[in-house]
């Protein structure tokens, strides 16, 4: 087991007020794909057992979760456009809400990232027809390449927007504390906001301004049906997930915080460490570098341990830390945290996405089982 150092944990635990919604904490559980869903993308009973194992985090961020059959693009990945989809994301946020926790829904359009696989032979869309170069794409058949995109008219895009709204309202029916704009990590969004992906000459393309319009009208449409206050949204700005990184990033991302910062937002989730991979284009944007120009609460993710998240909380430069792995095989972790106790061995990638059952999901033991104590 990896040891904790004793320290004072007095900040990172501190109550926080989520411009409205009250956290027992500033530890959050970061949204991480588990692909237990099934192949009707229905949230499963053992997701409910899974997010309320982990209801001591101030706030949960649930995997990414499709607004539309065509924004599927990852196997056995949940989605909230049905109603048993709703249905059975009720049953998890009652789970965590018996448990006193608060839960967000992250709202997701894989884009580019997809393939004709999961769109009955039509091919994925983005802003250009421009394809993912590395990887592959994990398709019900198997790993694919990944195919070059068709590039979305101007008249679809509004319809699109509205799958968002649609969803955004179907997650505050199934009784969610308030939803997170999936607009980092190459998706869709991300790849209207960067120059690398979005070529377009019309009004959704050709400047940092342009590029921003479809994520702003996302976020309008969204308030539509929940309150800006309920509203999160997250955005990577040195990631190279994707194959994302664009060279005049740090303009088109300041412009995206300063934009946003107009909104009455529950928070800004930036995605500013390098863990998870970054495209190493100039220096990258730090938490810091946001809190310049954003003054509603401000969430770290990527690569934080106990003592970077509390030392960005007391510094200042973020509001709240977002922790994914570690959450994978420490259902406690926030408790944990706060007690100094050993973290559970990182869990085995082969259980990341494997739709298994228990075995590599719910079956961590938490400090308690293992014979410690709170």
């Amino acid at each position: 087991m990896k040891t904790l150092k004793k320290q004072d944990t007095e900040v990172l635990f501190r109550s926080f007020n989520l411009n409205g919604t009250p956290l027992k904490n500033r530890v959050v559980m970061a949204p991480m794909t588990r692909s237990r869903s099934g192949e009707d993308r229905v949230p499963k009973d053992i997701m409910a057992e899974y997010y309320a194992q982990r209801a001591g985090a101030g706030l949960i961020i649930t995997e990414a979760t499709t607004i539309s059959e065509d924004a599927n693009g990852w196997i056995q990945s949940p989605g909230i456009y049905t109603d048993e989809m709703e249905a059975g994301w009720k049953k998890i946020v009652d789970a965590v809400h018996e448990k006193d926790g608060r839960i967000f829904l992250q709202l997701w359009h894989t884009g580019r990232a997809s393939h004709s696989d999961f769109r009955n032979g039509r091919p994925p869309v983005a802003p250009s027809p421009i394809p993912i170069e590395d990887g592959e794409a994990h398709t019900p058949d198997g790993k694919k390449p990944y195919e070059t995109p068709r590039a979305l008219e101007t008249a679809e895009i509004p319809a699109i927007v509205g799958e968002y709204r649609i969803a955004a309202a179907r997650a505050r029916d199934a009784g969610f504390d308030g939803v997170e704009v999936h607009a980092a990590n190459g998706y869709l969004l991300d790849t209207f906001l960067q120059s690398k992906t979005n070529h377009r000459t019309d009004e959704y393309g050709g400047s940092v301004e342009a590029r921003y319009r479809m994520l702003d009208q996302v976020v309008r449409s969204v308030a539509e049906v929940i309150p800006e206050n309920q509203i999160g949204v997250r955005i990577g700005p040195n990631g190279d997930f994707n194959d994302m990184g664009s060279g005049d990033f740090r303009e088109q991302f300041t412009y995206v915080a300063k934009q946003l910062n107009q909104y009455d937002l529950a928070y800004l989730h930036v995605i500013d460490g390098l863990e998870f991979g970054s495209h190493g284009i100039g220096e990258p944007m730090q938490i810091s570098e946001f809190r310049e120009f954003f003054d509603k609460p401000l969430m770290g993710n990527c690569g934080y341990d106990r003592e970077d998240g509390d030392e960005a909380i007391s510094s200042g430069d973020a509001d709240l830390i977002a922790y994914g792995r570690p959450y994978i095989s420490n259902p406690d972790l926030a408790e944990r945290f706060k007690s100094g106790w050993d973290l559970n061995p990182d869990a085995d990638q082969d259980v990341f996405y494997a739709p298994i059952g228990e075995e590599g999901y719910t079956d961590f033991p938490t400090a308690g089982e293992a014979g410690m104590a709170y």
